[in-house]
Formats: C-alpha cells, structure tokens, sequence
C-alpha cells in the first residue's frame, strides 16, 4: 500500500511539474510574441509629410478657412502654416493631455498618435518663417522688449519651442495674452509675464507682433482657395 502510495504521490508531481512548464512555456511565446509585435510597430518619428496632409484635412475645417473665427469668446483661429514645427509638437500634447483646456482641440487631439502629431506639425510647419534682408525694422515698443527675448524683434521665434508671433491674427493674440492673464492657460514663463500687463500693454505687444511681415500664412483648405489677404485690424 505504502508503495502504491508512493507511486501515485510521484505520478502526481510529474504531472504537475509537466502542466507548469507547459504553461511556463505558453506564457513565454506569448510575451516573445508580444514584445515581437511591439518591436514591429513603426516608432519612427521623422515626418511623412504626405501623411501629415491627409491627416490634416480635419484641422483645416478651421484653420483652413481665412477669416474664419471661434464663436464663443469670438477670436480669428490662428493661422499656422510657417508656425515653428517643434512649437506645434509641444502644444498638440498639451491639448492631448489636457494642459491645454479647449475641449474641440482636446477632442482632436486625443486621437492623434505620436506619429500623427509629428507629421501634421511638419505640413503645416513647412518652410520656417525668415525675417526679409530688406524688410525694414520697426523699433519693438517698451510692452515688448521682454517678448522679444524669446519670440525675436521680428517675431520670429529664437528656439524651436516658442512659437513665432508674426502676422499672426491680432484678436487671437490677444485671446491667448489675456487667458496666460487671467490663469486659463499655463506656462511658467507666460504665467508670470502676462500677470503684469495692462490692457494698454496687450493692445500694444499685439498691434506690434501681428503688423510684423514676413508673417504666418492661412494654409488653404483643398476647395476654399480664398486669398490669404491681410483683414484690417477691425476684422481681427
């Protein structure tokens, strides 16, 4: 009996030393298989720009549209195309990850991959804004000589990561002041900055970033090939 016993008690330890390599094993092609698949996912992240503007198609419903303007408060939406590429990287993750709080923008942007971030900012990036050898100098009034520092006498911008202000749409310029000023955006530098200006000093720093040219341009919408002329400043 006592050998009987014995037996069975080792017939049972095989079996279940053989059914834990079995699962040890499943387990283990099914890691290698996922890490496979993983490692087969593009992780590139140099812009297809062909890409970018088949995906922009949807962002150009707004920014596509010269004159076209945000209803509620009411502001012309902002004109991209010559924007700073890194620029327009940073802030579709700050809408991706609600930093920035604009739930149309939120709403886009969640849907984005990284690599569909990257590709749109490039298209609509495209050639970098570069100040005109004879285009004259305007002095850059006392509001802004703190702005220069970082969006250039010109507007345009002196690294990647601040976004070029020339040409850009008065109304909405003064949206985006007055929201770093009433707390509604946040930045650690622009926080600080719009804290201390008047209205008086919003009114200038815009008048002066969006007369600036070369400026940034409306990318027209395929089907609304409406000129991207210069609205007076009552329009904006």
């Amino acid at each position: 009996m006592a050998g009987r016993s014995l037996r069975s008690q080792v017939r049972y330890s095989v079996r279940a030393a053989t059914t834990a390599f079995k699962v040890g094993v499943a387990i283990g092609l099914g890691s290698l298989a996922a890490a496979t698949a993983v490692a087969q996912q593009p992780t590139t992240t140099t812009p297809d720009l062909h890409r970018g503007q088949v995906l922009s198609y949807t962002c150009l419903g707004c920014h596509g549209i010269q004159g076209y303007r945000n209803a509620y408060p009411n502001y012309a939406v902002p004109r991209l195309r010559g924007q700073s590429e890194q620029y327009l990287i940073n802030a579709l993750h700050e809408y991706k990850s609600g930093q920035r709080d604009y739930p149309t923008m939120r709403m886009q942007a969640m849907s984005l991959s990284d690599q569909d971030i990257v590709d749109i900012a490039a298209y609509f990036s495209g050639k970098p804004l570069a100040a005109a050898a004879t285009a004259p100098t305007l002095p850059v009034p006392e509001a802004a000589q703190l702005c220069v520092s970082c969006h250039g006498p010109e507007g345009i911008a002196v690294a990647p990561m601040y976004p070029d202000l020339a040409g850009q749409h008065a109304s909405y310029l003064t949206r985006a002041i007055q929201e770093y000023h009433n707390k509604d955006r946040q930045n650690p530098i622009m926080d600080s900055m719009a804290a201390s200006l008047t209205q008086a000093d919003i009114a200038t720093i815009v008048d002066y970033f969006s007369s600036l040219r070369p400026g940034l341009r409306t990318e027209p919408r395929p089907f609304f090939g409406w000129p991207d002329h210069q609205p007076s400043k009552a329009s904006e």
